[in-house]
């Protein structure tokens, strides 16, 4: 299990949210958002909009599987920082 803390820059939207989960949808490995109580799958289009991100707010990214290590590197310019 990997987990990486992430805050959310200016540039997200929906167009980013959707790239997140095209992006997520490309690993193995099952890869959740969590925002203070709530939990999101980042293969969701659905879970994300519900967690209600917004500029400046910080989101751990948690990997849990095969190629969980390379989940960070690969998704954090989606959240345009």
């Amino acid at each position: 299990m990997v987990e990486h803390n992430i805050k959310i820059g200016s540039s997200f939207e929906s167009k980013a949210i959707a790239e997140l989960v095209q992006k997520a949808s490309q690993f193995k490995c099952h890869i959740s958002l969590v925002m203070g109580e709530k939990t999101a799958n980042a293969k969701s289009i659905m879970g994300i909009i519900s967690l209600n991100l917004r500029s400046g707010d910080i989101v751990k990214v948690v990997a849990i599987g095969e190629d969980e290590n390379r989940v960070e590197s690969e998704l954090r310019y989606i959240f345009g920082v």
